[in-house]
């Protein structure tokens, strides 16, 4: 990339049961220079569980994040030990998920509240760690707390552990009476309030989040902040992808040029994976939105029936049928 430009130019959100290893291996088909990130993963389940299944994978996945969910100062650190040992390019902490069950955990937007104790998980990380950088992603409020104040004050304190980063989703969480779908969608969005945390604190790196579904607000965005982080409409509609490397990262050409492409390599991954193509194929089913015959290709990628047969046998059966091109 552009040694001028950011790390955190670009990069696609964290999600729930979405970017797992297999989702970032298709989104580095069609971008290589956007930042990726992996589903929050909890301390605990890093520090007494299969290490090996959360932490792993693909070689072709750089730069990639891994992000915690944790509270604990010692547990941060060991994960973020853990994080650089395995090669990540980053550690992120989650500060921004409301949902009930991350709430029981008491991590997640309920740590907006507790800024001393995020500082203090924080500055254990970098002291654990000597290579990466730690970052925190957030939301700009809790609640009903609807001042730039309470925020402004949440990144300083941060700012003053030694966090350079922080990954802002504009809208508040409302801990109660909303789901986690809701939370993404009802609170309103406030892009003001962050780029007012650039203005304030011009020597950090400031990336928004939330709400972003075109190049047009990716532009706009990179005027005033440092980085655009893109979630569920990069889930949803892959190929916008598809130019952003060229675009926005400094890079001399793309490195998919057409949706064939991308869907043959990704059937050739599927093959040598060791886990079943449905498992895979279920990350790339909005590849053709908008192309004719879509809905039919949706369809045959979807259909249960077919989970017996290798991929190739059925990537050849959609070849075999009208494409959608």
């Amino acid at each position: 990339m552009d040694a001028s430009l950011s790390p955190w130019r670009l990069s696609v959100a964290p999600m729930l049961d979405w970017t797992d290893r297999h989702c970032r291996y298709f989104h580095r088909l069609i971008t290589r220079r956007t930042r990726l990130y992996t589903e929050m993963v909890t301390t605990g389940a890093l520090l007494h569980g299969d290490q090996a299944r959360h932490l792993d994978f693909n070689p072709e996945e750089h730069p990639l994040a891994l992000q915690l969910g944790g509270s604990e100062p010692e547990d941060l650190a060991a994960c973020a030990r853990l994080a650089e040992r395995w090669g990540y390019d980053e550690v992120n902490l989650n500060c921004g998920c409301p949902s009930e069950r991350v709430q029981r955990g008491a991590f997640g937007a309920c740590l907006m509240n507790e800024p001393r104790l995020v500082a203090d998980g924080v500055k254990a990380m970098r002291d654990a760690v000597q290579r990466i950088p730690v970052t925190v992603k957030h939301r700009i409020g809790v609640d009903r707390t609807e001042s730039y104040d309470f925020v402004r004050d949440f990144v300083g304190t941060l700012a003053e552990a030694g966090c350079e980063v922080f990954i802002v989703h504009a809208r508040n969480a409302w801990l109660q009476g909303l789901s986690p779908k809701e939370n993404r969608e009802v609170p309103p969005l406030r892009y003001e309030f962050v780029y007012r945390l650039k203005r304030d604190f011009p020597h950090l790196t400031v990336v928004l989040n939330g709400g972003v579904q075109t190049h047009e607000q990716i532009a706009a965005h990179l005027a005033q902040v440092d980085g655009v982080m893109v979630g569920r409409e990069a889930y949803h509609q892959p190929w916008l992808m598809a130019d952003w490397d060229q675009r926005f990262l400094g890079a001399p050409d793309n490195p998919a040029q057409d949706r064939d492409q991308v869907e043959a390599a990704l059937v050739a991954y599927m093959a040598r994976s060791g886990v079943p193509w449905s498992h895979i194929a279920r990350h790339m089913l909005g590849l053709r939105n908008g192309l004719p015959g879509a809905r039919r290709w949706r369809q045959v990628w979807s259909d249960h029936r077919l989970k017996s047969q290798p991929a190739q046998a059925v990537w050849q059966q959609l070849r075999d049928m009208a494409p959608a091109r």
